[in-house]
């Protein structure tokens, strides 16, 4: 395993000019206890938690923070998938039950958002693996990150396929209090078959959609990714209807589609489920996907306008970013003819 290629980039991979720990830093643990059967744990002490996300990113943020890689999820078309490469890990099986923890991340984040060079730009989680999967109901990492994010009234999102979210809704509520918390649930799909085979570490729809309800009574407004819509499988009018009309009940403040992409790493490994699960599809995939990791853009259009339409048919409206308070005080001014600009998952 090549921990010193191990860098602060996880969400993309690319180089940085050193390591964040060698493997002197690296502890291995398995656990005995039924949620963790066949899961290692590789635990590191990180030097840097603050990703920066490259620019030329499709991501709508500049900063995200991954207390974890490799997910027990186990989504077989998780585009994280390929960063296990990187590691000598296959990005098959060993994303799904080699993990890494970052077990002084909460640590690391409050030095790194204390440093004067910090502007208190806005924090992504959840957008490379999911930082509530079932590995935080044992390291409890991100009752810590919130805390030192609110201590700063540094502005964070939130996305999460995870219920143990609900764990730390106290801590949001608090948070909310001095800066902009946006919390997004994904939700691609109802069908239970499809879930149990392409989400199989992941709680059932129905209770991801309880999150955006507790979330709701508590005054903070959660929105829906839905994704990923899988062509074919999931994409049928009645399949959209019927998830768009669940997640407005439950009463999400936005539902956003996100069409199925399959970059290297996921790629082979949704394709060879697909060859076992729906072997008929497996020509069609071939051609929808031809052109390279996104599906064609009247595809993605098509999806986005039909499910827009239902959303406003159910009463799901757009979402407004709020505006972040600060309870420090700002950093140097920004240079002339530059404009502060405010980046969410909402």
């Amino acid at each position: 395993m090549r921990w010193e290629n191990l860098t602060d980039d996880s969400d993309h991979g690319r180089a940085a000019d050193a390591a964040l720990f060698g493997a002197d830093a690296v502890t291995t643990r398995t656990f005995d206890a039924p949620e963790f059967r066949g899961i290692t744990f590789h635990e590191v002490r990180a030097r840097s938690v603050l990703n920066r996300v490259p620019g030329a990113s499709r991501m709508p943020f500049e900063w995200t923070v991954n207390p974890y890689r490799g997910c027990t999820h186990a989504c077989v078309y998780c585009f994280a998938r390929r960063t296990h490469g990187y590691l000598d890990l296959d990005t098959g099986i060993g994303f799904d039950t080699q993990i890494v923890v970052k077990v002084n991340a909460p640590e690391v984040l409050r030095h790194q958002l204390g440093s004067r060079r910090w502007q208190g730009d806005h924090v992504a989680m959840g957008t490379n693996v999911d930082c509530y999967q079932r590995a935080e109901g044992r390291y409890r990492l991100m009752p810590g990150i919130i805390s030192a994010l609110t201590e700063h009234a540094n502005p964070f999102s939130v996305l999460t396929k995870g219920t143990l979210i609900l764990r730390d809704l106290d801590l949001l509520v608090r948070a909310a209090e001095v800066t902009d918390v946006g919390v997004s649930v994904s939700v691609g799909f109802l069908d239970t078959e499809l879930w149990r085979t392409v989400e199989p570490g992941t709680p059932a729809p129905e209770r991801r959609l309880e999150v955006v309800r507790a979330f709701t009574e508590r005054g903070i407004g959660c929105g829906v990714l839905m994704a990923p819509v899988i062509p074919f499988l999931g994409d049928h009018p009645d399949r959209l209807r019927a998830t768009v009309r669940a997640i407005a009940a439950a009463g999400a403040t936005s539902v956003t589609p996100l069409v199925l992409h399959l970059r290297p790493g996921a790629r082979e490994w949704f394709t060879a489920w697909l060859g076992r699960h729906h072997p008929h599809l497996v020509g069609r995939y071939e051609r929808l996907y031809a052109e390279g990791a996104y599906a064609p853009r009247w595809y993605q259009r098509r999806i986005t306008r039909q499910v827009h339409e239902l959303a406003e048919e159910y009463g799901i409206g757009p979402t407004r970013a709020a505006v972040a308070r600060r309870i420090r005080p700002a950093g140097p001014a920004p240079a002339a003819g530059a404009e502060p600009v405010q980046l969410s998952l909402m």
